[in-house]
């Protein structure tokens, strides 16, 4: 039962514990690899999963006289133009909070003298491990935005109620924007951000 006292005594990851037999290549490429793991399930039977493999990302609450910095693009999965704060995939050994600070810069153009973990969360863990860590940005700077070659975004910035909106009408509706959005919500109420 979850929250019983027998929860506290397994191990990270061993209660009901798939056990990989064989893990088969699908695809590898440049944001994702797919494979497909042939597991022992808890009773003894086997089954296949299917995993996409993320090297990780960062998000950015980049706040500018109390509002949010925001990057209006097309996302092809989805079909359509989304309202979505600054974010990336991490780089080949990239610590976290560097590459917030290098995904702020190259898609807004400003540099944060203070950046504030918000924690991390992984975003489909029925299907992909990526795990994405959010920043609060303050005291921000302006710069020169880089984006790159293959990305076309448009600047913008929010009040809280028209983040609000926008997540009503359906224009912001990516899980990271929403947590940023409900984060800066909290620290507007409480005048500090969550930890």
């Amino acid at each position: 039962m979850i929250g019983s006292k027998n929860d506290s005594k397994q191990p990270n990851g061993a209660k009901f514990e798939e056990v990989t037999l064989e893990t088969k290549p699908i695809f590898d490429g440049k944001v994702i690899s797919l494979q497909v793991d042939t597991v022992s399930l808890p009773d003894g039977t086997t089954a296949t999963r299917e995993i996409v493999r993320h090297p990780g990302a960062v998000a950015v609450l980049a706040l500018k006289d109390n509002r949010m910095l925001v990057v209006e693009q097309y996302r092809k999965p989805l079909g359509r133009t989304q309202i979505e704060i600054p974010a990336g995939k991490l780089d080949p050994g990239e610590q976290p909070e560097a590459a917030a600070r290098r995904e702020l810069e190259e898609e807004t153009g400003f540099r944060a003298q203070s950046l504030i973990p918000l924690g991390a969360f992984y975003t489909s863990p029925g299907f992909a491990d990526e795990i994405i860590h959010l920043y609060a940005a303050e005291e921000l700077v302006s710069g020169e935005a880089h984006t790159d070659e293959d990305e076309f975004l448009e600047v913008g910035a929010m009040t809280l109620e028209e983040a609000y909106a926008a997540m009503r009408e359906g224009s912001i509706s990516d899980a990271k924007t929403i947590n940023a959005i409900y984060a800066w919500h909290l620290r507007e109420l409480t005048g500090q951000w969550p930890k």
